[in-house]
């Protein structure tokens, strides 16, 4: 129960629902137990009257007699129907307090868990595997649901009516009960050793299941490669192995739990028989009543569903602190990235240094800068240019702090960044990743995503400047049309300008551009960068690329290799060393003229 311990911050949150669903039980029962209290004064009345009944057979009060018993025994029927309409209102309150606070619970945690996959740092995801993340909040999650609903109102349930009962059943006889309940400890020791093979086959099914569930995942965002290369059917036999594992390991549970069954009827079955033997010999040597017997029949059988709950509700415990387990692997992470204690508000005007930094991803152990220097003036542009995997993504990614070099530091307006808020910080740069994402929304959703307050006039005048709104206005729908998933309904081009167009609406004085303009032909590309040049005038704009922009003046271009500087100047400045960028630039100057001639 250690790892659902974490829960119970839910419990007193909705302790009135608890206790409340408690209490409701606790009616339900006594409405419930005392019928068999009802039924041993029937049988006692029946069996005292039958011999009077004999006696005045032939006599003229048989008539009144008759009358009188049969009103009797129908006083007694609706009293026992009266309680079991009690119990049953009551047993409906029960689980519309208990149930109904697990779905509270339930929601509650998966807000807590989504919140924390928001802040956990970007080396964690990918560290983990989306399926992965998707199973805990999901199948997790509902397996815990159980817990705090089903089996914890069964489990109270169960608790309380065994302990009327057998209360009750002392109160009898002691002696008849202790023969009644003398197989209870060879169920608990069953139920003990069948629970701890139960907890880790758990484990191992959930584990699978989020398998199955990063296998599918991944093979549903990656059906255009699947289908290019023609892998449908190694595909279908990873996900039918990934099946098969999940199979065999639930059968075997399933197996598992079967043995519950038969085992509580063997326990039922022989206390039943205990009872009827002990009782009906204490019967006959005149101890207890005809009643008394029929009444701890009745009880025993009123037992069967506690002692049949036991064992499913420990099977939903075990299951659910595998599944507790799990969560809280995630739930006990703490990003790397995060506030500071004393960290500082303020409003961010540009200049920006970096200063020794030397950075490593800590997922691959790959070093992406080298004691690197650059500082940048307010207002300035900045080009970063550079062969793949010279460090020029990295610069985008320390300085909007997705990650925190090992050494030196990164400065903004003299101060470091770790010294600032997260949410300042990132408020304030507009940041165009590389990888583009669009969310299966519209068009205009998905740039106002950069200020969700924006107005539709801001939408279509970033459209405009990003040269994407004469392709959006083609559209049946225009702004309002719904893209796929990933926006998969664009044009990787179409894509890259309404992700350049979801930074600008939101205007801040820092911009990053990491080489958003790749999938774009090369007259759209002038289009933007003319447009680009005009709206940055008074910003801050570092632009990574692998392309030069002749277009475009900027104050300064430095380049990148292995990640050191190793170049550094104006266009003309570059051109004159006769190095990299010269290089560069003379072999995109043919490429640009082939294609024009062709």
């Amino acid at each position: 129960m250690k790892h659902l311990a974490a829960l119970n911050k839910y419990f007193v949150k909705y302790k009135w629902r608890f206790l409340l669903g408690t209490l409701f039980t606790a009616v339900s029962i006594v409405f419930s137990v005392f019928q068999p209290i009802l039924v041993r004064q029937i049988f006692d009345l029946l069996d005292q009257n039958i011999r009077n009944y004999r006696m005045l057979e032939d006599t003229a009060l048989n008539g009144a007699f008759r009358s009188g018993f049969s009103g009797t025994l129908t006083f007694y029927g609706l009293s026992i129907l009266g309680l079991a309409l009690l119990s049953g209102f009551f047993m409906f309150l029960q689980r519309q307090t208990l149930i109904v606070m697990s779905r509270y619970i339930e929601y509650d945690l998966k807000n807590e868990i989504f919140q924390q996959y928001q802040r956990l740092d970007l080396n964690f995801f990918k560290m983990n595997r989306t399926g992965d993340l998707m199973s805990r909040i999901t199948e997790d999650v509902s397996r815990v649901r159980m817990y705090v609903g089903p089996a914890l109102m069964y489990a109270t349930r169960t608790v309380i009516m065994m302990v009327m009962i057998i209360w009750l059943m002392w109160t009898v006889n002691p002696m008849l009960t202790l023969y009644t309940l003398s197989p209870l400890p060879l169920l608990a020791i069953t139920i003990y050793l069948v629970n701890r093979v139960i907890h880790k086959k758990s484990e191992r099914i959930q584990a699978q299941l989020s398998n199955i569930t990063s296998v599918a995942q991944e093979s549903y965002s990656g059906i255009r490669v699947i289908k290019s290369y023609v892998q449908e059917e190694p595909s279908a036999l990873h996900f039918e192995q990934a099946s098969e594992a999940y199979k065999q390991s639930s059968i075997s549970l399933a197996k598992t739990d079967a043995l519950y069954q038969p085992a509580m009827a063997l326990m039922i079955g022989l206390s039943v028989l205990l009872t009827i033997y002990i009782g009906g010999v204490q019967v006959i040597k005149g101890n207890i009543t005809i009643g008394n017997l029929a009444e701890f029949v009745l009880y025993v059988n009123m037992l069967t569903f506690p002692f049949f709950s036991i064992g499913w509700v420990a099977s939903m415990i075990q299951r659910a602190a595998a599944s507790q387990q799990r969560i809280n692997e995630f739930l006990d992470e703490r990003p790397g990235i995060q506030d500071a204690p004393d960290a500082k508000d303020m409003t961010l005007k540009g200049e920006i240094h970096f200063s020794g930094v030397s950075f490593t991803y800590p997922h691959t152990g790959i070093q992406a800068l080298k004691d690197f220097e650059l500082t940048i003036r307010p207002g300035q542009k900045v080009a970063v240019i550079g062969r793949t995997g010279s460090g020029k993504s990295t610069l985008a990614q320390l300085l909007i702090r997705m990650y925190d070099p090992q050494q030196g530091q990164v400065k903004i307006d003299g101060t470091d960044i770790r010294d600032l808020k997260l949410s300042q910080l990132r408020n304030q740069i507009s940041y165009v990743p590389q990888d583009v994402f669009l969310f299966s929304d519209t068009i205009s959703n998905n740039i106002r995503f950069g200020e969700p307050a924006a107005t539709e006039e801001a939408v279509h005048q970033a459209a405009r400047q990003a040269s994407v709104e004469k392709d959006i206005l083609q559209f049946p729908d225009g702004f309002n049309t719904v893209v796929g998933e990933r926006g998969v309904t664009l044009s990787g081009g179409q894509k890259q300008r309404v992700s350049i167009a979801r930074a600008l609406i939101r205007d801040p004085h820092i911009m990053v551009f990491d080489d958003c303009l790749s999938a774009v032909d090369a007259r759209t590309e002038k289009e933007i960068i003319g447009n680009l040049y005009a709206y940055l005038q008074d910003k801050t704009a570092i632009i990574i690329t692998h392309r030069i922009f002749a277009l475009f003046t900027f104050d300064r271009i430095i380049v990148l290799d292995e990640g050191r500087m190793v170049e550094t100047g104006t266009h003309e400045e570059l051109l004159a060393k006769n190095g990299y960028y010269s290089e560069l630039y003379a072999r995109q100057q043919t490429g640009e003229e082939e294609s024009v001639n062709e």
